[in-house]
C-alpha cells in the first residue's frame, strides 16, 4: 500500500477555485467516508486550511484510486473535471511524504514559515483517527511530518517574525489606517483562526476586541480568553448585531468557514451610515474566509478597504529569508531520508519474521521426527539436542537477516527482501500472514500522472 496525495492550493489555483473546493468541518467526515467506501482506499486524511485542500489516501492501485478521488472532488466542488485537473497536483509514495513534510515545515504556506499549519495537520490527523480512517501508514506519516515541522521551527529562523496569514493581513491593515494600538477591532468567527486574530490584535495594542459568532457561547469563550490571557477589553455579541459591531470597529477580521456570504453589501452600508461623523476613519476588512465571507461588491465602497486571500497571495511579507528557507529544505530532505529508511525497514520485517517462523517450523518437525526414530531418548538429552539445533539455525540465519535489514534501509532495498523470499522459497502470503499491516506494495514502472500532465514542472514533486 502506498500514499496518494491529491491537492489544490494557493500555489496552483486562484482563490475563486479554492472557494469552490473548500471543505468544511461538516464536509470532512462525509468525504472521508466516501473515500473509504472505495475498494482501492484503505486509509484517508483530509488537510483543509484557508488556502489548501489536500487528500492523503493509502491506496492499493494508483490509477483507479486517483480516478475515484478526482470524481469525488469534482462532485463536491461542482467543478468540471478538466477545470479541477488544471489546478490540481498529485504526489505518490515518496513524493507525497516529501510534500507533507514541506507543508508541515511552513515551506509551502502562503506565509512561508507560519506555524499554524502544524496545528491544522494535527487536527486533520485527529479527525481521521477519530473516524477510524487512519491506520499504520497515515499514523506514521502524519506523526513524522509533525516532528519535521517542529524540528524546522526549532532549528531555523523560518518563523522568527511569528508571521501568519492573520499577522500579514493586520500589517496590511495598519499600513492603511496607521498603527492598531488604541483601535477597536471586530473578529467574526470564533474558531482557531479567530483565536489567532484575537492574539495578534492584542499583541498589536488594540484597545477593544468584539467577537461575533453564530454560536454566542463560543464567542463568549474567545472573548474571555482575550481578556484573561491577552489582557485586552473584549465583548461577545450575537450575529444579529453584526452591523452595530462593525459601526464601532476600525478593523474587521472575518474567518468563519461558512459556505456563503456572511458580510453583505447592505451590512457594510448600514455600518458606514451608523459611523456618521466618525466616518473619517477608514474601515479595513480582512476577509480570511475560504470561501470568502465578504460580498465582493464591498471592496468598491468608498472608505472601505478589503484585504482578502487574493491580496495576501501577492504580499512580499509572506516570504522568508533565503538562508532560513534553504536550511528548512535541508532538514526536510534529511528527515525524508530517515522516514523512507524506516519504511523500507518495516517492509522487510515481515519477510524476516516469516523466514524465522519457517525455520522454527522445520526445527520442530525434525524434533518430532527424532522422537519417532529414538523414542527412548532421555528428556535431558532431547532438550540438549533441541537447543543445539536451534542454536545452529539461529547462527545460520543471524547474518543474512541482520544484513538484509541493513540493506533494506538503502534505496532499492525492497529488492533484498524479495531475494530473501526467493532464496528460501517463502510463499507469497507468508510475510503478510506474519505481519499483514506492515506490508507496503509499490506501483512498478512510470506513473502517468493524469492530473499534472499539463504541468511538467510538477513531475519531480514540486508544487506548481
Amino acid at each position: 500500500m502506498s500514499v496518494l496525495l491529491v491537492g489544490i492550493s494557493h500555489r496552483s489555483a486562484p482563490v475563486s477555485v479554492l472557494e469552490k473546493i473548500a471543505i468544511t468541518e461538516t464536509d470532512r467526515p462525509k468525504l472521508t467516508d466516501k473515500m473509504l467506501a472505495s475498494s482501492h482506499v484503505s486509509e484517508a486524511m483530509i488537510v483543509s486550511t484557508c488556502n489548501r485542500i489536500e487528500v492523503y489516501a493509502v491506496v492499493d492501485a494508483f490509477h483507479p484510486a486517483l480516478g475515484e478521488i478526482g470524481e469525488l472532488l469534482t462532485r463536491h466542488s461542482g467543478l468540471p473535471l478538466p477545470e479541477l485537473t488544471k489546478h490540481a497536483y498529485v504526489r505518490y509514495a515518496e513524493a507525497a511524504a516529501e510534500h507533507l513534510f514541506a507543508v508541515a515545515s511552513g515551506l509551502d504556506s502562503m506565509v512561508v514559515g507560519e506555524q499554524q499549519i502544524l496545528s491544522q495537520i494535527r487536527a486533520a490527523y485527529a479527525a481521521s483517527d477519530a473516524q477510524q480512517a487512519s491506520g499504520r501508514t497515515l499514523h506514521e506519516l502524519a506523526q513524522h511530518a509533525l516532528r519535521v515541522g517542529k524540528r524546522v521551527h526549532s532549528e531555523t529562523g523560518i518563523d522568527r517574525a511569528g508571521a501568519s496569514v492573520v499577522s500579514v493581513a493586520l500589517d496590511r491593515a495598519a499600513a492603511v489606517q496607521g498603527p492598531l494600538a488604541g483601535r477597536t477591532a471586530l473578529v467574526l468567527g470564533a474558531g482557531a483562526m479567530g483565536g489567532l486574530a484575537v492574539a495578534q490584535l492584542a499583541r498589536g495594542g488594540a484597545a477593544k476586541v468584539i467577537v461575533v459568532n453564530r454560536t454566542l457561547e463560543k464567542a463568549q469563550r474567545l472573548a474571555n480568553t482575550a481578556a484573561t490571557m491577552h489582557g485586552v477589553e473584549a465583548e461577545a455579541i450575537e450575529m444579529d448585531r453584526l452591523t452595530e459591531a462593525m459601526a464601532a470597529a476600525d478593523v474587521v477580521v472575518t474567518c468563519t468557514g461558512a459556505v456563503g456570504t456572511v458580510v453583505t453589501l447592505a451590512d457594510v452600508h448600514r455600518a458606514l451610515s451608523a459611523k456618521g461623523s466618525l466616518s473619517g476613519r477608514e474601515l479595513v476588512i480582512c476577509d480570511l474566509g475560504l470561501p470568502r465571507d465578504v460580498d465582493h461588491a464591498v471592496a468598491g465602497l468608498p472608505g472601505v478597504t478589503v484585504i482578502d486571500m487574493e491580496t495576501l497571495q501577492r504580499d512580499p511579507l509572506a516570504g522568508a529569508a533565503a538562508d532560513d528557507t534553504a536550511a528548512a529544505r535541508t532538514i526536510v530532505a534529511d528527515e525524508l531520508t530517515k522516514y523512507l529508511a524506516g519504511q523500507r525497514m518495516a517492509e522487510v520485517t515481515p519477510t524476516v519474521a516469516a523466514l524465522r517462523q519457517m525455520a522454527a517450523d522445520v526445527v520442530e518437525a525434525e524434533l518430532l521426527r527424532l522422537d519417532s526414530r529414538l523414542p527412548g531418548l532421555e528428556s535431558t538429552e532431547r532438550e540438549e539436542v533441541a537447543r543445539t539445533v536451534r542454536r545452529v539455525v539461529d547462527k545460520l540465519l543471524h547474518a543474512p537477516t541482520v544484513r538484509v535489514k541493513q540493506l533494506a534501509s538503502t534505496p532499492g532495498g525492497d529488492s533484498y527482501a524479495e531475494a530473501l523470499r526467493e532464496l528460501f522459497e517463502l510463499k507469497p502470503g507468508a510475510a503478510q500472514a506474519v505481519a499483514a499491516p506492515m506490508e507496503i506494495s509499490a506501483l512498478q514502472g512510470e506513473l502517468a500522472d493524469d492530473f499534472t500532465a499539463a504541468h511538467p514542472g510538477d513531475e519531480q514533486g514540486h508544487t506548481a
